[in-house]
């Protein structure tokens, strides 16, 4: 029975069942290493293609006759995080299951025996090799879900019979995770391993990244689904997709499967960048279990140390050495390259919506109170609100979120989300560097002559801090918001300006309102708080 293919957000993709990108593209150097005998290692961040990839290049290297290539999970060995007999007989396991599975019966492993706790691994994996009519390369996923002392034990042993070669042991080792080897957590109480002397696997060859699909690759995967039902992504749509997600695996196929399996979009429909849009937002209301895993450490402090200059529109340093910097890239958070900025939009946005939910859930307002009899919103109205609001409760609230170099902002943007929220999207940017926010509202409504048509507001966010040399921001402020005005067409736009320095004056006298222009004329609403 033939199967429909779909856009898969779960488990491995299979061709014949997923539209997926063929994975021998992203082989990269590894087949080249299986040939050199090299011990290495693949990781990139979670949902991006991992089990696909090297499960395929497990499966090529065996099709082709020269290994007995295997690729097994190291899952069942979570439990044991301290217990080095038990999770080594259940990486074991692993492979004896998977063998069985995948492998011809003449490269099956000998039966078990018996061995002491931290060499019972070692102990099967060289007699296989001794019996094997073809030499072992193995694929280690989720080799970081081994921990502390289990996890030592397994990498230990490997180098053992790493370095005892000729006597038989794989020819080739691959560990696939999350995290380079250098960075996996080998002790309960977080301390790295570190490669070096003292490390448990300083054997590795190669330590290689699995990147995000290209654009091309993007459009390659939408155009599988218009083939097999006719359905065509608009060209609007496809450059909406790249600019989103930009390329990363499992938001690439989530956008497309919301679209075509939740909100059911007709095949003979094409799928535009508004439908784009309204998957987006879905995704980011329903906080599907990968989007979770990652916001769930924003509150780690490494992830601060690195995410909070960034959402404040600082300039921090490009250090792939540095520690905290490594692995806020290798959870997938930031992008490996410079310059230093959120991995993409959607991650971008659902930071900001997640750090300013609490202080969202402080708002209490009525949306259509903000929304004129010509269904646009009055924005003059808003930002009295907001001041007053400001004045009120900003202060207190702003001291309660642990990003404080982002604070007034996530106020702000907390406050403008629930009256936006369900009306109209909020797309942000961030002034790497110029130490901006800057927020587009798109919000739809009926034209005068009866037309669909959206307003568009522009607004900037800005503080003036102590440290801030150049003295008040505001005139830097109306030059970057003429900028981004003149980008987006619009001949007027918001700036809010939060001065939080150690002498300014109290809130209550500080918040106003007042009506400035830019170099070239454009008028600007400047809130000041």
């Amino acid at each position: 029975m033939s199967v429909m293919r779909r856009f898969n957000i779960a488990g491995p993709c299979h061709a014949d069942r997923h539209y997926m990108i063929p994975p021998e593209r992203r082989f990269g150097e590894c087949p080249e290493l299986v040939d050199k005998q090299a011990y290495f290692v693949v990781h990139a961040p979670r949902q991006t293609g991992k089990t696909t990839t090297m499960k395929a290049l497990a499966g090529a290297l065996t099709k082709a006759g020269r290994y007995a290539a295997l690729h097994f999970s190291c899952e069942r060995a979570r439990a044991f995080p301290d217990d080095v007999a038990a999770a080594e007989r259940a990486v074991w396991g692993s492979i004896e299951g998977a063998a069985h599975s995948d492998l011809p019966a003449a490269l099956h492993p000998p039966a078990r025996v018996d061995a002491d706790a931290g060499l019972f691994l070692g102990a099967q994996l060289a007699r296989w090799a001794k019996v094997c009519p073809l030499p072992l390369v193995l694929v280690f996923d989720e080799i970081d879900a081994l921990t502390g002392n289990g996890l030592l034990s397994v990498l230990s042993q490997l180098r053992a019979g790493y370095n005892a070669r000729p006597a038989p042991f794989p020819w080739s080792v691959a560990l696939c995770g999350m995290r380079d080897v250098r960075d996996y957590r080998a002790a309960s109480g977080g301390d790295p391993v570190r490669a070096g002397s003292s490390s448990p696997f300083n054997i590795k060859e190669a330590s290689l990244r699995l990147g995000n699909f290209t654009e091309a690759e993007v459009r390659e995967l939408y155009s599988q689904h218009t083939a097999d039902t006719g359905q065509v992504f608009t060209d609007e749509a496809l450059c909406r997709a790249w600019a989103l997600a930009q390329g990363q695996p499992w938001l690439s196929n989530a956008l497309a499967r919301e679209i075509v399996e939740e909100m059911r979009l007709p095949p003979t429909e094409p799928i535009t960048a508004a439908h784009i849009d309204e998957a987006k937002e879905r995704l980011i209301l329903t906080r599907a279990t990968h989007l979770d895993s990652l916001l769930a450490r924003l509150r780690e402090e490494p992830v601060r140390r690195v995410l909070e200059p960034i959402l404040a529109g600082e300039l921090p340093h490009h250090d792939p050495l540095n520690e905290d910097h490594r692995y806020v890239t290798d959870l997938g958070l930031i992008a490996p390259d410079p310059p230093v900025r959120i991995a993409n939009p959607i991650y971008r946005e659902i930071i900001f919506r997640v750090l300013a939910g609490d202080t969202e859930r402080a708002v209490l307002v009525d949306r259509q109170s903000f929304v004129g009899p010509d269904g646009q919103l009055e924005m003059p109205r808003l930002l009295d609100s907001f001041a007053a609001f400001w004045r009120e409760h900003g202060e207190v609230l702003a001291e309660r979120t642990e990003y404080t170099e982002v604070a007034a902002q996530l106020v702000f943007m907390a406050f403008l989300h629930r009256i936006v929220n369900g009306g109209g999207l909020i797309d942000r940017e961030i002034g790497i560097g110029k130490k901006r926010i800057d927020l587009l509202v798109r919000w739809p409504c009926t034209g005068a002559g009866g037309q669909r048509v959206v307003q568009r507001v522009a607004l900037e966010l800005k503080v003036w801090r102590d440290r801030d040399k150049k003295g008040n921001p505001l005139p830097q402020g109306l030059v970057q918001l003429d900028q981004y005005l003149a980008r987006l067409g619009l001949d007027e736009g918001v700036l809010v300006l939060f001065d939080l320095r150690s002498a300014a004056p109290p809130v209550e006298e500080r918040t106003r309102l007042e009506q400035a222009t830019t170099p070239s004329g454009r008028r600007v609403t400047v809130l000041r708080a």
